[in-house]
């Protein structure tokens, strides 16, 4: 277990050239791992200890709990209101299970690991993509200007280098910069889908999952239904039919443990309140992008917060007479170069573009 966890540390090592922002790594790399470890944990749960535990007599142990695990097992919603100990043997447990329209079957549990799987993957995806279409552009002109301590020549020459190239690429950056806010959107689309279709796959108790948790708490004890155990039941029915010694056919009914739901519910409500924390997050994101795009007096702003020592008409006037995409490229280098250095490099651009005409955005 800690070989196959700790194989995922190799995805927070620290950049040394950011190519992205906060939000987008949290969605791309913290999401990804942990969506990743619960994979893990779920299947070496599943495949080293005991998934499943059915009761029943008269047939060896491990045949029941083979066939209940691939085909389904039930539950009765109405049972799970219904007095423990007296009225029904378990939350959701009840011996009228004749009516099959009544009955809700849990078949999710033999796919979890796989659909966190294919979870993490299209969290991935559009870091996949990002570094696709970046491919190395900010580590190239940034020429390890992140560090300050260097030569004077050096330093200078760099300098120099980085500024034409800033002069000899104006207004060809804004396909760079599309295609990283494109991810960004990505990032969010991805999100909504996921908890899309994580209601369809069960069935359509995702969406308020977290709600009816906290709310439980506060619910009178005669009308609780704990939601954990209503969507993760851990006692379920199971029906096996073989042929007696007549060949006539006989029906078993089998009563069944599943204790990787303890693992399965816990998962997935840290996977609940956590998608909700993004999918706020990855919003306010696309709303700040849409703002720096559409409101171009704003550009400054973030541009003389990105680095204080950027005197304020410098960043207005840096702004003003780049297009969107050289922006942003400017603006990442803040991310990426020595304070002093950037502070410099400005300085010097908006003295060789001043006499410019703006530039449309």
């Amino acid at each position: 277990m800690y070989k196959l966890l700790g194989s995922l540390k190799d995805y927070f090592k620290i950049q040394e050239i950011q190519t992205d922002n906060a939000v987008f790594r949290l969605h791309n790399i913290f999401t990804t791992v942990l969506l990743l470890t619960c994979s893990i944990i779920i299947s070496a749960t599943q495949y080293v200890g005991q998934p499943i535990s059915c009761i029943v007599s008269g047939i060896p142990a491990h045949v029941v709990n083979t066939f209940c695990w691939i085909s389904s097992t039930f539950t009765m919603p109405d049972a799970y209101k219904r007095q423990v100990g007296t009225e029904v043997a378990h939350p959701g447990v009840a011996n009228d299970f004749n009516d099959e329209d009544a009955k809700k079957y849990h078949t999710y549990y033999q796919w979890i690991v796989f659909v966190l799987f294919f979870q993490a993957c299209a969290c991935y995806t559009p870091k996949f993509l990002w570094d696709a279409f970046e491919g190395g552009l900010l580590r190239t002109i940034a020429m390890n200007l992140n560090l300050g301590i260097c030569r004077e020549e050096e330093k200078q020459a760099k300098k120099h280098a980085l500024i034409d190239y800033l002069l000899r690429h104006l207004k060809r950056h804004n396909l760079y910069a599309i295609r990283y806010w494109f991810c960004e959107f990505l990032c969010m689309v991805n999100i909504i889908g996921q908890l899309f279709l994580m209601d369809k796959f069960f069935n359509g108790e995702f969406s308020d999952y977290g709600w009816r948790v906290l709310k439980y708490s506060d619910t009178p004890q005669d009308q609780r239904v704990d939601p954990m155990v209503y969507v993760f039941p851990r006692v379920t029915k199971c029906i096996f039919h073989k042929y007696g010694a007549s060949g006539s056919i006989q029906k078993h009914d089998s009563l069944c443990i599943l204790p990787l739901n303890i693992v399965n519910e816990k998962t997935y409500i840290f996977i609940w309140f956590w998608y909700l924390i993004l999918l706020v997050m990855l919003i306010g994101l696309v709303i700040y992008r849409l703002l720096i795009i559409f409101v171009p007096s704003i550009r400054a702003r973030v541009l003389n917060a990105r680095n204080r020592m950027v005197p304020r008409e410098i960043a207005i006037s840096v702004s003003n007479k780049v297009s969107i995409g050289d922006w942003w490229i400017i603006y990442m280098l803040g991310r990426n170069l020595d304070p002093i250095i950037y502070k410099d490099v400005l300085a010097e651009l908006a003295k060789s573009i001043q006499k410019s005409p703006p530039k449309k955005n």
